[in-house]
């Protein structure tokens, strides 16, 4: 009633021997085998979904473990990535990868048509639940090749894709369109392929169909930051005017501020959008792989798988690229112009600079003339007073000691000898202060006019 895959970290090929094994050790040799291809025969019906992977590892395991209790199947290992569960005539397929889980339910066909079978919603029954929403729904009916070429009424002639696949052994039809019950429809009609080489070919065409669903999830992106890019471009081409056309500081600065608030939301934008359009480019290589490992013929009349994808998908791929260009040219043309501003600003800031240290200079000149100035009224203005201190001190001296002399000779006399003796004790004076007292910026201004 039930079946499994390999399981994860399996100790059976572990060395017996006396050093130590790394941690990984298991898990790097199983990688190879971790999606091994499931051999199948026709007549044979895979419905195959894609979802998102919103929950967590830990949990989107335990949801599929539940699932295989509740039918009676062995659970998963712990850290599995791949397991299969066979639930009477049907299997179910599970795999996680990156951003994405896949299930693939393969049941055998009912009488007639092989697409005539349930839609999404009536499958839900069968699998367990879904860590995200569904983005690749894709229903594969295998069937014999009865005649030269197997029938393809069911597909839509504007988009039909019919070639053959692994050297002719195949033909293999799709037009790329979901059906009424919302899955797109492909038809593998076996004419020599064994079971493995069959179920390699049927894995890979389902991988193709994800893969190149999922390489379109950056156009969206692309679609949405075109119009924000377009933006910023402009008002950064206004920006530039503005630097090459007015000047000054404070007009500096508000650009400069616009420049970092642009540069701030194109680097928002693009750390998003850069994982995105790196994804998209991933698995648009893994489609172009997978459409080599098919060796796709050409049946003459009909359009190919290759050259379909080709010719839909490379506008798109390429509107991604170039938005993810112009995002990084964008990033680097703010760099280079918010450079070019702040050089501005500081040659602006260095002018300023020089133009206050001019000014600080005829200040102290200023305050040199007038210190001096000072200085001279200072001697005149003491140098009088003793004068006439001393003019007191001679004519009392006459009277006092009855010495015949003139006053008013003795006072004139005097008037050089107290200048100079005013000028001298006003120097030391200066001069005591600049030896000994303390100094700031002023006094080495001083000193060095």
């Amino acid at each position: 009633m039930n079946d499994t895959a390999d399981q994860n970290g399996a100790d059976s090929g572990r060395p017996d021997a006396p050093f130590e094994v790394h941690p990984l050790r298991d898990l790097l040799v199983g990688e190879v085998h971790a999606r091994p291809f499931r051999p199948v025969e026709a007549p044979r019906v895979l419905h195959h979904m894609a979802f998102q992977s919103r929950m967590a590892a830990d949990e989107d395991l335990e949801s599929l473990s539940r699932f295989c209790k509740a039918h009676g199947a062995l659970p998963p290992g712990p850290g599995a990535r791949h397991h299969v569960v066979t639930l009477g005539g049907a299997e179910l397929r599970w795999e996680r990868h990156t951003e994405f889980t896949t299930m693939t339910l393969s049941v055998t066909p009912p009488p007639g048509d092989p697409f005539a079978a349930p839609n999404i919603s009536s499958l839900s029954a069968f699998l367990p639940k879904p860590p995200g929403p569904l983005i690749v729904a894709t229903r594969l009916a295998l069937v014999p090749l009865e005649d030269d070429m197997p029938n393809l009424d069911v597909f839509d002639p504007s988009s039909l894709c019919v070639s053959r696949a692994d050297n002719g052994g195949a033909v293999i039809a799709t037009d790329f369109r979901p059906d009424p019950s919302g899955f797109t429809r492909m038809l593998v009609a076996n004419g020599r392929l064994q079971p493995a080489r069959l179920g390699a070919l049927v894995q890979r065409l389902l991988e193709i169909e994800t893969y190149r669903t999922l390489s379109l999830l950056g156009l969206p992106e692309a679609q949405r930051i075109g119009p924000i890019v377009d933006g910023i471009e402009d008002e950064l081409a206004g920006l530039t005017v503005r630097m090459t056309e007015e000047a000054g500081l404070r007009l500096s600065r508000e650009l400069l501020e616009r420049l970092v608030a642009l540069a701030a939301e194109v680097e928002s934008e693009g750390s998003g959008a850069t994982y995105r359009f790196g994804a998209t480019r991933a698995y648009w290589e893994l489609v172009t792989q997978r459409l080599i490992s098919i060796r796709e013929e050409r049946i003459p009349g009909y359009g190919s798988v290759e050259g379909f994808l080709a010719r839909r998908m490379k506008p798109a791929l390429r509107t991604c690229d170039s938005v993810e260009r112009r995002l990084s040219d964008l990033s680097q043309k703010l760099a280079r112009t918010s450079n070019l501003l702040r050089t501005r600003v500081d040659i602006e800031l260095e002018s300023q600079n020089r133009d206050l240290l001019d000014s600080m200079n005829r200040r102290a000149r200023l305050q040199l003339r007038l210190q001096q100035t000072v200085e001279g009224l200072s001697v005149a203005a003491v140098s009088y007073y003793v004068v006439g201190l001393i003019g007191y001190l001679v004519k009392g001296a006459e009277k006092v000691l009855g010495i015949p002399f003139d006053p008013t000779l003795a006072t004139a006399a005097a008037v050089p000898v107290i200048v100079l003796l005013v000028w001298l004790v006003v120097r030391r004076i200066r001069s005591g202060h600049d030896d000994g007292g303390p100094r700031d910026k002023s006094d080495d201004l001083l000193d060095g006019l």
